[in-house]
């Protein structure tokens, strides 16, 4: 069960996600200085910095984590010539948006003192290869995604869509999928809470 505890602040959340340093022609520079900091929206936020790099051949690539002992592997899908042998880029992208609204409705709720059980989330897409494979004119991108989710809460409904709501406009990659056009269904069902 995924409990919300009072006792995980942000603060805690923010101390446990690594600085990272660019590199310019090998050389570390900082990423915090006045002139290139992007400064957060809110007086207690922070602005997160993500370095990722890749290596590999053909449709098969490996990407590290800078700070991390975590690496993601990722080959093309079959329809791109890929042999299954690791999940596709798309196959990531979409694992990541459900799991970035899982990881945002825990915040969210954090935020409002809201305890939540089991998230059950499942993501449906439809991708129109012709741009990507065939270089036709048009949007690239998804052209729908569905995200189906089951949650467990002691939230009434009114409460629930308005918990919702708050998750999808706070949520990193709904975001992005929306600026980028999807057309996106979010279709929750609030659960009661299970009892241990």
């Amino acid at each position: 069960m995924l409990a919300v505890s009072r006792s995980v602040t942000r603060a805690r959340i923010a101390a446990r996600l690594p600085i990272v340093e660019r590199t310019t022609a090998g050389r570390p520079t900082p990423t915090r200085t006045t002139k290139e900091r992007t400064m957060p929206q809110h007086p207690k936020g922070s602005v997160l910095e993500f370095d990722l790099r890749g290596t590999g051949s053909g449709v098969l690539q490996e990407v590290a984590i800078a700070g991390s002992e975590h690496a993601v592997r990722a080959e093309g899908h079959p329809a791109f010539g890929g042999t299954d042998s690791a999940p596709s880029p798309l196959d990531l992208v979409l694992s990541a948006y459900v799991s970035c609204n899982q990881v945002t409705a825990t915040i969210v709720a954090l935020g409002q003192g809201i305890t939540l059980g089991a998230f059950e989330g499942r993501v449906q897409a439809e991708l129109d290869n012709s741009v990507l494979v065939f270089g036709a004119e048009g949007d690239g991108t998804f052209q729908r995604l569905t995200l189906t989710v089951d949650l467990e809460t002691e939230l009434d409904d009114a409460a629930f869509d308005a918990f919702v709501a708050e998750v999808a406009r706070r949520c990193p990659l709904t975001q992005l999928f929306e600026r980028a056009g999807v057309e996106i269904t979010n279709a929750w069902t609030n659960r009661a809470l299970a009892r241990v």
